[in-house]
């Protein structure tokens, strides 16, 4: 349906795990080595991510790995390794900080980071890592990824000429979405907001192709093809001068993404609520990260730096959350 389909599957996703394959109690807290909360925050929600955790547990990454030098994937194999076998109850993760410049280049080790950015940053690094051993690999065959197969779905963007009606369609991969809070108070407003047509016209006019004419048209985009893992950024920048949105926005501990899909008939589409991460302090430049995760005993723990406690689903559903963590 106008999406091109992959030459080559790089990763069977009949082969993700979605449960946990080992039950026991959380790992280790991670240390703070200067300004790296906001590393840690994104190191235990994707620790915790179950399909993730599986597959990195089964080292079946590092014993097929030719990468010379920098390798996310190995990076991030060792390190889960650690955290959830370790009998430590904190530990340093030093070869992240090690090689945070290959992560992206805007980080340093003694400087604050935003959380958002490093989990941006490292998806994308773990799926250049994916893609490293495969040369010549069309666009739609890169999505087939053990990255983009977890954390990937695609979106619809529908464009409707107001002239003549015509519809043009196209599609774009995501591994995460990033949702305006200015107005609504929960994440289902958002995600409305998100799927209501906006008209483009002013400036954003364009031409159509059927009446060849600049014409004003309505876009519309919608949740085409779900993720298996689907994380959300409340957009809490209120401008560029780092003014910040504090307010509450309600996020349930079940997600139905049946409503915001190009396709909106048929099942419910579930998810469960299984890492989120807060950001507390009074603008977006300045405060501290931390994050909350339900480890494999499926008990929730409220992670912020070395430390790791026991906590409610209540506490959880309560916070000012920045990213959100979903699984089918």
């Amino acid at each position: 349906e106008g999406m091109a389909l992959p030459q080559r599957i790089l990763f069977p996703p009949e082969e993700i795990c979605m449960d946990w394959q080992q039950r026991q109690r959380p790992g280790a807290g991670l240390c703070n080595l200067g300004s790296t909360c906001y590393i840690n925050v994104i190191l235990q929600c994707l620790t915790y991510t179950p399909p993730l955790a599986n597959y990195l547990l089964s080292r079946d990454h590092s014993q097929l790995c030719h990468r010379q030098g920098f390798c996310m994937m190995c990076i991030m194999e060792a390190h889960v390794r650690k955290v959830l076998h370790s009998s430590a109850n904190v530990i340093w993760p030093r070869a992240v900080v090690r090689d945070l410049k290959f992560i992206g280049e805007e980080f340093e080790p003694d400087m604050a980071g935003d959380a958002y950015e490093f989990l941006r940053c490292a998806l994308e690094a773990m799926q250049r890592a994916c893609l490293s051993g495969s040369s010549n690999v069309d666009i739609s065959s890169q999505t087939t990824t053990i990255i983009h197969q977890i954390f990937g779905g695609f979106l619809k963007s529908r464009v409707t000429c107001l002239r003549c009606q015509a519809v043009s369609d196209s599609y774009k991969a995501f591994l995460h979405v990033l949702l305006d809070i200015k107005a609504p108070s929960s994440l289902t407003k958002a995600l409305e907001n998100f799927v209501t047509p906006k008209s483009l016209d002013g400036k954003c006019c364009l031409k159509c192709s059927k009446c060849e004419k600049i014409v004003t048209a309505s876009k519309r985009v919608t949740v085409h093809c779900v993720p298996k893992v689907f994380t959300v950024c409340l957009e809490r920048a209120a401008d560029h001068t780092g003014k910040k949105i504090s307010k509450i926005v309600e996020y349930p501990e079940y997600l139905d993404l049946r409503p915001y899909m190009s396709d909106t008939a048929g099942e419910p589409l579930l998810y469960s609520l299984y890492a989120l991460v807060v950001h507390s302090g009074d603008t977006c430049l300045d405060g501290h990260f931390f994050c909350y995760t339900k480890a494999s005993n499926g008990q929730w723990y409220k992670m912020d730096d070395e430390s790791v406690d026991n906590c409610g689903i209540h506490a959880v559903l309560r916070q000012q959350a920045y990213l959100l963590f979903y699984a089918r």
